[in-house]
This record gives structure tokens, sequence and C-alpha cells, in this order.
């Protein structure tokens, strides 16, 4: 049709009336971007109009958004005059075009033609400026615009607020705001921008506030940068910025759309997400990733995938991010079907050498695929790889076990001339360190330490989880005391780190390292502070850091809820746990396997089975952890033959594979329901190498049974995996003694004194007033030793006045949780819970010392040995023993 317009132009041979209609048609067409209006270019040639520099502009315009800048430049420089509106045009076109060097030279071109720059030209050179780091470039043309008397125009300084905030100098960015008065709505959403940059959450709200009184209204932009601040600030801020949105009228475009989705995304408000989606029709390719990435960041990756199908219906093409993100999904799912489909639409839509696109391909064959030489098939399709491509490779490579060939590359990447990144670096080491390859990381830590890259806090981080996994702490920390800035993810590696080793009182200690460094606590190392609390058993603490996260807002995590609900189960609290169980709004399983291994160990062993049904019926699949739970709660609970039902579903409904752990629960089942030959039978036939764990299992189940040749061979079979372990003589010495074997007895201690084995004395712990207290079987060292002593001689009285069938076995006497129990009644209100923690089981004079002292005093007693808790109450205690 523009055609046909062109040619009656040509017709109708009237200059005014030709120059009009041309002008008419490409104005239409730019504001349009209809390549069409190209056309327009022939009549303009022919009726001798090309020196007409209005209608030159408008074909400059429409080349640039319909043809590229290539083309754009061919024609600008066939134009025979040029003005200001000209070269703006085509320097522009480079800045979006993201080709900065080319727009500073094309600007150094129009100072030697002559022609006078105004504020647009400005602008955009400043943006050249900030992206390609030309800091003293970008002064000279501030003093370019003071010297022209621009100083006060809105567009320069919002262009010289983002500049400054470019290079991290952010006061300076402010003192310009300050200083230049009069603000217009760009102006003051660009400071706003430049504080968020910055991460100067309060001070970008502020600013808000400020430009409100300040009688400016915000616009759809303001409000994007303002949704952004709110990722820190919590949910309320988000849900207030929105309400502000709607008290001022502001239209929801799919920009604004877009920036909602992902703040409520950010806090797993997916449905309030799907809410502002559906608000208006209007939807881009990016509001439908936000989307479809929101749904990945909450694991509801099957909304994920059907959002990605309903985006096709709509009739949008997907673009690269859209892509990106879908194949991020099926990484995450561990889908290769889906992924192979996704790819297959990538090659239809001629993506395949996008260098995003060909890196989420790397990313999702490396994860989901068994063959490696998928994702190196994609790289060798990427027409210009990327440090990321290099990187997901290399890690790729790592991961699948092939470290030499993942070296290799790295250094193939080098050679390429591709300089590897901290992102690179700090993945090589963290993949190097998951393969223990130790000498190839200390070459890496070399390569480093040359380089920049050294001062980088991600790589410092990698480092530091790499030394700490190795157990080698005093050279993580070494790490830790060099760096210049340290942040949450240093400490919470470290504390992980240690809480892995055993260390949890030192994970603990890190909390005042934090503090010091004025370094917020976040859901990821209240997790881990909580796991150390679990673990050593210092329910203060733990519910001192539950507050912090109740204030902090971190409660709403599921990594924070998960860790109380482990804290609660281990430290005996299971109505605490089963609370905070109830505030996940959708459990995953390490919620379900946090509060079965609660009810398990607390001796709740119908709600343990009950809650196990629940989680199936929830639809989340058990896995291996699950299993050893209750494979537990069946050893617990005397249930012989659904533990034996309970372990072959495993392989037969649920497709995994039982380890050695659940082979030693399946012994232990076995064992105490009597079926001492079906459980050597076990030992002898599963598909693992028998350790002394498992020979130590059968054996107990041996002298509970007084099954003495049995019991002899399981001991001969476990000595001779470790001759030294004295476990075995002691287990043997107590069944002699059982069945009146005492000559063996004897006989079994000599050996034992012979060989000069001693059972390493048990240790019990109990925390008063945040100091963790540690009693040894038979010490005298603490300072309150005589008066604890004395207790126990008080309270064996009391047992003997009122009628209890007591009485002391010598050694035990002194047991460590006999002494731990009866300081922490000595030294807590009468009312109190005592929280007691043994590295060994539990005897049976200790268990009904405790039985006893609870039915003298209206106490709680809780003891903790290994996974499993004996809560005294009112002479009774939760294993009904």
């Amino acid at each position: 049709m523009l055609c046909k317009a062109a040619n009656r132009v040509i017709i109708r041979n009237e200059p005014t009336f030709l120059e009009e209609t041309c002008s008419r048609i490409l104005s239409f067409c730019n504001s349009n971007s209809l390549k069409q209006g190209i056309s327009v270019h022939s009549p303009v040639i022919k009726l001798g109009l090309h020196h007409h520099l209005y209608l030159n502009n408008n074909l400059l315009s429409l080349y640039t958004k319909c043809f590229g800048v290539n083309k754009a430049r061919h024609f600008f420089d066939e134009m025979p005059h040029k003005d200001v509106v000209s070269w703006t045009g085509i320097l522009s076109a480079y800045v979006k075009n993201g080709n900065h060097d080319t727009a500073l030279r094309v600007f150094d071109s129009m100072l030697i033609s002559g022609e006078s720059p105004n504020e647009f030209t400005l602008s955009s050179v400043l943006r050249s400026c900030s992206s390609m780091g030309e800091f003293d470039y970008g002064t000279c043309i501030q003093g370019y615009v003071i010297k022209e008397g621009f100083d006060q125009n809105p567009v320069l300084i919002s262009g010289l607020i983002d500049f400054y905030s470019k290079f991290g100098l952010v006061t300076e960015a402010s003192n310009l705001f300050i200083t230049k008065g009069n603000h217009d709505t760009v102006t003051w959403t660009m400071m706003i921008s430049s504080c968020v940059l910055a991460q100067r959450w309060v001070q970008a709200l502020q600013l808000y506030v400020d430009m409100v009184k300040a009688g400016v209204a915000p616009n759809e932009f303001t409000f994007v940068k303002l949704l952004g601040a709110c990722s820190v600030h919590g949910l309320n801020y988000g849900k207030l910025v929105h309400a502000h949105i709607l008290l001022r009228g502001v239209k929801l475009n799919v920009v604004l759309k877009t920036a909602l989705v992902n703040m409520y995304s950010r806090f797993r408000r997916m449905e309030d997400a799907i809410k502002v989606s559906n608000s208006t029709p209007e939807y881009d390719t990016m509001l439908w990733t936000a989307l479809i990435s929101g749904f990945a960041q909450n694991s509801m990756f099957r909304k994920a995938v059907s959002t990605f199908h309903a985006m096709g219906v709509s009739g949008i093409i997907p673009n690269n991010y859209m892509f990106s993100s879908i194949l991020n999904v099926s990484s995450l799912m561990l889908s290769l079907a889906l992924g192979q489909q996704v790819h297959s639409r990538v090659v239809v839509t001629g993506l395949e050498g996008d260098v995003s696109v060909g890196n989420a391909l790397i990313n999702m064959y490396v994860k989901c695929s068994d063959n490696v030489e998928d994702a190196l098939r994609v790289f060798r399709g990427i027409s210009l790889p990327n440090v990321v491509s290099w990187t997901s490779l290399i890690a790729g490579f790592a991961e699948h076990g092939l470290q030499l060939d993942s070296f290799h590359l790295f250094t193939e990447m080098r050679e390429a001339g591709i300089e590897p990144n901290s992102f690179t670096i700090s993945s090589i080491i963290r993949s190097f360190g998951a393969a223990k390859l130790l000498p190839q990381i200390l070459m890496l830590h070399g390569h480093v330490v040359k380089t920049n890259l050294y001062e980088d806090i991600a790589v410092q981080n990698a480092l530091v989880d790499f030394y700490a996994e190795f157990g080698m702490l005093n050279d993580a920390w070494q790490i830790v005391d060099t760096m210049n800035r340290r942040d949450a993810i240093t400490y919470t590696t470290l504390a992980s780190r240690m809480n892995q080793m055993g260390h949890h009182e030192s994970a603990l200690h890190i909390i005042t390292d934090m503090k010091n460094d004025d370094i917020k606590i976040d859901e990821f190392s209240t997790a881990s502070f909580l796991s150390a609390s679990a673990d050593l058993g210092t329910i203060m603490t733990g519910k001192q850091l539950h507050c912090h996260s109740v204030k902090s807002g971190l409660c709403k995590w599921f990594s924070v809820l998960n860790g109380l609900i482990n804290l609660y189960g281990k430290c005996g609290c299971i109505h605490d746990a089963q609370r905070a169980f109830g505030e996940i709004g959708m459990p995953d399983i390490f919620s379900w396997n946090g509060l079965i291994s609660g009810l398990t160990s607390n001796g709740y062993i119908p709600s343990a089975l009950s809650t196990f049904d629940d989680m199936k019926l929830s639809g989340v699949k058990p896995d291996a952890i699950t299993f050893l739970s209750i494979l537990s709660a069946c050893r617990n609970g005397k249930l012989t033959d659904l533990g034996l039902e309970h372990f072959q579903s495993m392989r037969e409904i649920y497709n995994i594979e039982p380890q050695l752990d659940h082979y030693v629960h399946l012994v232990d089942i076995l064992g105490q329901g009597g079926r001492l030959e079906e459980a050597m039978e076990v030992i002898q036939t599963m598909p693992f190498t028998a350790n002394t764990s498992i020979y130590k299992t059968l054996l107990r189940a041996c002298k509970a049974h007084r099954n003495i040749p049995l019991a002899e061979h399981t001991a001969k079979q476990g000595l001779e995996l470790d001759p030294l372990d004295p476990a075995f003589y002691i287990l043997l010495i107590n069944l002699y003694q059982d069945s009146g074997r005492h000559y063996l007895a004897e006989r079994t201690l000599t050996v034992m004194k012979e060989k000069q084995l001693r059972k390493n004395p048990s240790h019990s712990w109990v925390e008063i007033r945040d100091k963790v207290h540690v009693f040894v079987a038979g010490e005298r060292s603490h300072p309150r030793t005589n008066e604890i002593y004395e207790q126990i001689e008080s309270f064996e009285a009391e047992f003997k006045k009122h009628g209890y069938l007591f009485q002391g076995i010598g050694h035990s006497y002194y047991h460590s949780e006999k002494l731990a129990v009866v300081f922490g009644l000595l030294n807590t209100p009468s009312k109190a819970t005592i929280y007691v923690i043994k590295n060994s089981s539990i005897c049976r004079d200790c268990h009904n010392f405790m039985k006893f002292v609870t039915q003298l005093i209206d106490r709680e007693i809780i003891v903790r040995e290994g996974n499993r808790l004996h809560s005294f109450r009112k002479g009774e205690c939760s294993c009904r023993g």
C-alpha cells in the first residue's frame, strides 16, 4: 500500500505536496517501526529530495529501527548534509546496539565536523563512557556540559547521575542531585535507581517520599526501581509500593507488571504474582519469562512448564531469555526429555547459535544427561562462546568425574583468549573441591594470587569453602582474616562446614564474628546456626535464633522453618516442631523428613507412621532419608513385620536402592524381634561389604536375647575388621555376665587388658545460661563436683525412703549423663526442662535414676543419645522402657 502511495506521489509533481507526503509517510512508519516505509527512499531520490535534511533524518531513524545500525551507518555516510539530529541519531544507534567504542569515535568525528552536540547527544555519550569504564572521558563531558550552560538541563542531570552511579560514586551522584533544583520525574527516578544499584535501600525509599512531598508525580519506571529495593526490605514494603501504584492510578503496563511479578515471586507469593499478571490482558515475552522464573524459584516446576505451553498457545514467540528460563527449569527438574523438547524448539526458532541459549543448553545437558558429549556438542555450535559458556562446560566435565579433561578445558579457554572471571574460578574450585582434587585447586589458588581475582569476594569465599571442606580450618580462617570485605556467604560457608565436621560450638561462635563485622544474619546462615544448635542440643540458643528470625522476617523461608523443625524435633519439643511445620504452605521433602524424624526420635511412633502416610498423600515422594526415619520408627516401636514391608517397598515401589545404613536398621529390626539368624543372613547377602557398625548392631541383639554362639561369631567377624575396637569385647563381657558365664567375662576382660584396650569414656553436656557444660564419666574436675555427688546421694536416699526399687551399680554412679542431669537440676529454675545430650547409649541404671527423679520432683528431663530421645516425666519415659 505504501509503495502505491509513493507512486501516486511521483505522478502528482508538486514540490511542497511531495515533501509533505513523504514526510508524513516516514513519520507514520517511524512511530510504528514499519520497515515498508523504507520504500519512500526511492521516490525521495527520484524526486531530487535527497538533499532534504528532515526527510533524510527520518529515513536514518527508520533504517536504525528496522534494519540495524550497519545499514543506518551506510545511509548516514551518504547523506550530503548532516545536523545535530543526524549525528545524535547514528550515535544513539551504536549506544543501543552496545557498540560504545564506535559511538565515542562517532562523537569525536562530530566535534571535528564542527557540529555542536545537544543534551541528547551528550546523554548518549555519557552512557557509552559508563559502559566502557571511561571515567576521565565522562568527566570531560561534564566539563563541556558546564561550559556550554547545560548544567541545569534535566536530561543531562539524569545522565550524569547515572554515570556516577555506574562507577559506584553514589555520594557524588547524590551531591549533584542535591545541588541542582527543580527535578523532573526522570531525574528523581534516576536518583532512586542509583541508590537501588548501590544497595542503599533506605535512601531509595526516602527519595521516593521526598519526591512525593516535592509534588513530582512518579511514573511506572519509578515504581519499577522502588520494587527492586523491596527485595531487602521485605514483602510488606513491596505491598506498600503496590498500594501506592493503585492509589496513584498508575497504569499497569507490562514493564510494571513484570516488576511486581518478580517481587511477589521472590517472597514465595505466586498467587499474588498470577493475580498481577492477569490484572490486564497485555502480556509480552518478559512477563511470561518472569512468571516461569518465579515458578522455578519456588520449585513449582510443573506450573512453569504449563506456563511455557500457555505462552506458545497465546502466539508469542519465545526469545532467548524465555528459552534460557525454561531450560533452567528442566535443569532443576533433572528432566532430559523436557530439555530435549525445548532444544528442538530452539533449533526451529533459529536461536541455537545464541550464546545465552547455548549456555542454558550446556547447563541442562551437564545436569540431566549422562553423556557429557551432548554439552560439548552444544558448546561447539555456539558462534562466539563467552566466559559463561566455558565455565559451564568446565564445571560440567568436573561434575561428571572428568577432572583432567576439565583442567585441559580451562587451559584451552585461556589459550583462546578468554580470561576466566571470578565466577569461572569459584565454579572450578567448587567442582574440584567436590572431586577432592587438592593439587589442582592449590594450582588454581596460585593462579588467582597472581591476578586481581584474588581480591574478589566470590573467589575468596570459594577458597574458604574448599579449605574448610578439607578440614583445613586454619587455612580457611587465614583467608577470612585477609579479606578486605566479608559477607554472609563467607561466614555461612564456615558454619556449614564446621557443622559437617561436628564442631557445632565453634559454628555458633561465628554469630559473634558476623555481629563484629556488622553483617546481617540471613536465612541461610540462620539455617546453619539452627543446625548447630540442634546437634549440640542448645535449645536456648535455638530459641534465641527463632526469635531473631521472627523479628527479621526470616521465619517465612523454607530453610529457616525446616531448621526449626529439626531443632525442636532433636531437642524434645515436638509440639513446637509441629507448629513450625504447620507454618509451611507447601512442605518439601526436607520438611516432611524433619517432622517424621522428630516424631520417631521422641517416641511418637504411630504419629510418625501416620505423618509418612500424609506425606505420600500430599504428593511428595519419600527418599532414602525418609526411609531411615521410618525404619527407625519400626525398630523403636518393635514393629518387625512392618519394618520388613517398608524396607522391601523401597526398591519395589519407590525405586530407591537401600544403602548400608538401611541394612543396619534392618538388622536392628530383625535382631530386636529375636530373628537373629535372619539378621545374620541379611549381612551375608547384602550388596555391601559389612562394617563394624552392622556387626555391633547384631551383637547388641545377641546380648539382648543371650545368644552366645552367634554373639561370639559376630564379634569375631567385627574384630577382623577392627581388632582394636573395645566395643566388641565390652558387649561380650556384658553378655557373659548377664548369662552367668563369669569366667568367660573374666577371660575376655584379661584379653582386653593384654591388648591395652580401654573403653573411651562417655561424655554428656548440658546448656545453662548460654554456656555448655561437659561431663565425662568418672571425672571430678568440675568445680561443683562435690555438690553434684551430694545431690545424687540425697536422691538415692529419697528413693529408698519412697520404696523405689533402685540399685546403683558401682561405676554407673559416675556416669556422665547422671552428672549432667543433676547439675542441670541444681542450676535451672524449678519448672524448667533439663536438656542433656550423651555421645553414647544411656545405661539401664541411669535410665531408672531419671525415671525416679521425675517421680520425686515435677520436672521434665530430656536425654538424647544419637538420634533417639528419652523424655522423662512423672516417672515414665517416652521409650516406655
